[in-house]
């Protein structure tokens, strides 16, 4: 098989004759390739210029033999589109240029042309996916109730209380945010299948905040709103990080659900739907020790998932700064060389 049939075929719950494996962040600051062309050129400027993000979305497959790319971006190219751009502060952290006070601030956002400001990104794609022969292609984004964190709060913060005020108090005008972030980020997928991805994630950064009551409401309504907008036949991964209720999640409407690595996955996978995948969930932090650990806990993790047709071997969230390659490579050869025979 090549990879990018090994990673739909996995999507689908379909046999294969390796795990496929991709690793969230694999393109970033553990690569000294990566590191180099930082030196040279911010962020922001590698994110909206398209030969730059192909290149560094490009640089992981260049040392391993990993199933899919993922674009080089960041989810919050839609707030910027919607008009509050972001930039990062000194020692870390996001910092929105505006914030969400309001239905009045809501009522400005137009989600209407978002996809005419970013076509930065389906230039990168475009590139990305003609620069790939048989690799998957994965575009992205960040689902409602999490760019509503960045918005309501206007930036990075422990956990979000400005979010979950408007939550408690003014639900009407969180339901208002959340339904135009829904509207913005299905138009910014269907852009981004059109331009060559494969699959596409939406990524749930902040589901861990939410009340488990009131998650349902504030996120999955509004991702499920997302998905049906999607031409069929496209993988949709939908990665909810810390949520609490893991079965409900299927009520997305998602082909894949990733887990992060607080979640018991072999157990989920066990319950999984039939024709569904799930995708995970190895710690990040274990990528922190000697390859030879690192490679050992990645077997750990396999073994338990054997017999599960449905399941592409990912992180638990993305790689640190601090991994080495040499662990990565460690770990890629490590699942690639995994017997699946039963």
């Amino acid at each position: 098989m090549t990879s990018r049939e090994r990673f739909l075929a996995a999507a689908y719950a379909q046999k294969t004759d390796r795990r496929p494996i991709w690793l969230m962040r694999q393109a970033g600051r553990y690569l000294p390739e990566y590191r180099a062309l930082r030196e040279k050129h911010g962020f922001l400027e590698m994110v909206k210029t398209p030969e730059l993000a192909a290149e560094v979305t490009l640089q992981p497959l260049r040392r391993y033999a990993l199933d899919a790319a993922i674009l080089f971006s960041d989810i919050l190219t839609i707030p910027e589109a919607l008009g509050i751009p972001y930039a990062f502060r000194e020692g870390g952290g996001i910092a929105m240029q505006g914030k969400i006070e309001n239905a009045h601030d809501v009522k400005k956002l137009q989600p209407e042309d978002v996809t005419g400001r970013l076509g930065y990104v389906y230039d990168a794609l475009r590139l990305t996916r003609a620069a790939l022969r048989d690799t998957a292609l994965l575009g992205f984004c960040g689902a409602p109730w999490t760019l509503a964190a960045y918005l309501v709060q206007g930036g990075s913060a422990e956990g979000f209380p400005r979010l979950l005020a408007l939550a408690r108090e003014d639900k009407k005008t969180l339901h208002l945010l959340l339904e135009k972030l829904a509207v913005a980020a299905a138009a910014h997928l269907r852009a981004q299948i059109a331009a060559g991805a494969d699959a596409v994630q939406i990524f749930d950064s902040w589901a861990g905040i939410c009340p488990a009551e009131d998650y349902a409401e504030n996120s999955l309504r509004w991702v499920k709103q997302i998905i049906e907008q999607l031409p069929k036949g496209t993988p949709v991964i939908f990665f909810a990080k810390g949520a609490k209720d893991t079965a409900a999640l299927w009520d997305s409407g998602a082909q894949v659900l990733g887990f992060g690595s607080e979640a018991d996955l072999p157990a989920i996978a066990k319950s999984t739907p039939q024709g569904k995948a799930v995708q995970g969930n190895l710690g990040n932090a274990l990528l922190l020790e000697s390859p030879e650990k690192t490679a050992a806990a990645a077997r750990a993790l396999l073994e338990k998932m054997r017999g599960i047709d449905g399941y592409i071997f990912n992180l638990g969230h993305g790689l640190l700064p601090q991994t080495t390659p040499e662990t990565v490579g460690a770990l890629v050869d490590a699942v690639t060389h995994f017997d699946v025979a039963p």
